[in-house]
């Protein structure tokens, strides 16, 4: 009946929802002047239960996402050192290197850590390595030139915390280097001046999940109030909301307040780069929310990095020319396109070679080949993950060498699994969900022997179709507009805190027609004898529908002809039974 795994989340208990209720600092009279939304309190407290928020002490702050989520940078470990150190350099007019990764994430904490020092008076320069000739992190030859220009400092972002060989390199050649990372840490970190990492296992920092950019913000806050210029970072925070939603941390505790307020500023940014990004992709200043930047803008300055140098996306970032600026957004909008058409091709392509191995029923699935493109594997594989619900790895295979980058579900650790295999890998690192290695071409036939046999092992007893997790089931008769508003209270939405998604059973089909260049969506119209509602299913047409359907939606504003409205994204249906 459906393709895809409904799991509904428990409702509370009436008492203890009548509890939660009483003892909410958020009480039913603060919320009802904020939008008459008393009546709405019960599903908001489920909605918060639902995301963790237990303690009703909590729900407040959460709600706000105001400063009180924000840690004090110096409880990160080796923070006083990274400070001292670059204090030291700005007093003795040492040139200092930031050294960030291609991705959004480094290009924004990389523009936020150059500006910063810039502020202090400081001289410095910064270093993007290219994605397909020099990889990730840290090497020798951009080290070596570095030096040769007169660096004595390198400081990274989003990229070091494995860089043992290249830290000892760098101490050669007379380089000192402080890492900032937020990737998953060794037991013992690499022999740098300073190590910032809130995922170091020796760190006591309240909150792990900080982006890249977060982790350079947390430096440039301490720098910035040790020479009594405290409150000056909080125009970089337009930066960190780029670089975090893009790099799709779990949007809780911390990363809510600098996604919230970087919001804010990314709609009144006078960043020229930005305002020509934002008007190339067809967004409106002011009205740049967190899936604006996650599927429009956060592509973007990824695709730059991908098809070409990510330097160009640091430019934008940092231009003060109007002109450039729009030079710039021109040519991300191409390697934006040009990044599309060669992800569709070689997702059709990898479909082919798994049908033809009868890979798509194997726990994980791994492509490989010298035909694909480096810079969209990650792409390429988060698709295959998607719809197939497995983990997916896809390899270019460059002589004697391939490089992967790989993909995963939720019930499998993929770091984990690399580590299991670290006698046939060369390098690997990453997150939970999105990861990478490199690896000899001839270990490719065991690797994959031995990944599939881990993943069989993780996944025993899983069932391997996407899940949607539903908060609430709810008669269509409760929605409307003060629902809308209830529910963006939530917002940031992202990671750890999706967008609300409800279930409604026995909705009347009204009318429903495809929609698309291929009729691939349904446009339909939907009712329950007390409310009409305009809903889009999109890339459901192939469906069995009936007079009455559940509907599993999140409900969202549509922008038409000067009017918004409010619609149904629904996201599976079946036939009522």
């Amino acid at each position: 009946m459906t393709r895809r795994r409904w799991l509904i989340s428990p409702q509370l208990p009436e008492d203890v929802l009548s509890q939660r209720l009483e003892a909410g600092s958020l009480s039913r009279a603060k919320v009802g002047a904020a939008g008459g939304l008393s009546d709405g309190m019960p599903l908001l407290v489920q909605l918060l239960h639902n995301r963790g928020v237990e303690d009703p002490s909590e729900y407040e702050p959460f709600l706000a996402a105001d400063k009180r989520l924000a840690h004090d940078p110096h409880l990160l470990k080796d923070m006083d050192k990274a400070v001292t150190r670059i204090l030291r350099a700005l007093l003795g007019d040492e040139l200092i290197a930031v050294f960030g990764d291609f991705d959004a994430d480094g290009i924004t904490g990389t523009a936020l850590l150059v500006e910063g020092i810039a502020r202090l008076g400081g001289r410095v320069t910064h270093y993007i390595p290219h994605r397909l000739e020099e990889g990730h992190g840290l090497n020798y030859p951009a080290l070596k030139l570095l030096r040769e220009q007169g660096a004595s400092l390198v400081v990274t972002v989003d990229c070091g915390i494995t860089g043992f060989e290249e830290v000892e390199q760098a101490r050669e050649l007379g380089l000192d280097v402080i890492i900032t990372d937020h990737h998953v840490a060794p037991e013992e970190p690499p022999a740098a001046m300073a190590v910032i990492d809130p995922k170091r296992p020796d760190c006591l920092y309240p909150f792990a999940e900080l982006a890249g950019v977060g982790v350079a913000l947390k430096l440039a806050q301490a720098l910035l109030t040790a020479t009594h210029r405290d409150g000056e970072w909080e125009d970089l925070l337009d930066l960190v909301a780029l670089g975090t939603v893009a790099d799709m941390v779990p949007l809780e505790d911390e990363n809510r307040y600098l996604v919230k307020r970087g919001l804010e500023m990314v709609n009144k940014s006078q960043r020229v780069g930005l305002r020509e990004m934002v008007n190339c992709a067809g967004l409106l200043m002011g009205e740049v929310d967190e899936e604006s930047v996650a599927y429009t803008l956060a592509p973007r300055l990824n695709a730059s990095g991908r098809m070409n140098h990510a330097v160009t996306s640091y430019e934008l970032l940092t231009t003060t020319s109007r002109s450039e600026a729009r030079r710039l957004a021109a040519e991300l909008e191409r390697n934006n396109a040009e990044r599309q058409k060669l992800t569709a091709e070689f997702v059709a392509k990898a479909k082919e070679q798994l049908a033809e191995s009868a890979a798509d029923g194997r726990p994980l699935l791994m492509v490989s080949g010298p035909e694909y493109p480096s810079g969209v594997a990650g792409v390429i594989a988060g698709k295959l993950c998607d719809e197939f619900y497995r983990p997916a790895i896809v390899l270019h295979v460059d002589g004697d060498q391939a490089k992967a980058s790989a993909r995963s579900i939720p019930e499998l650790d993929i770091v984990s699994a690399f580590a299991e295999c670290e006698d046939l890998l060369l390098r690997y690192g990453g997150h939970r969900q999105a990861a990478g290695f490199l690896t000899a071409r001839a270990n490719l036939d065991q690797l994959r022997e031995r990944l599939e046999e881990i993943a069989a092992r993780e996944l025993a007893g899983v069932d391997l179709r996407p899940m949607i997790a539903i908060d609430a089931v709810l008669p269509l008769s409760m929605l409307s507009g003060k629902t809308y508003k209830l529910i963006s209270k939530l917002a940031p939405f992202g990671q750890a805190n999706p967008m609300p998604t409800f279930l409604s059973r026995d909705v009347g089909l009204i009318e429903s027609r495809r929609v698309g260049a291929d009729g691939e969506h349904l446009k339909l119209r939907l009712g329950d004898g007390k409310t009409v509602w305009d809903g889009i299913a999109f890339s459901l047409a192939d469906r069995e529908l009936s007079s009455h359907v559940d509907i599993v939606y999140n409900l969202r504003k549509e922008y038409w002809g000067g009017r918004t409205t409010l619609q149904l994204n629904i996201s599976d249906l079946v036939p009522s039974s």
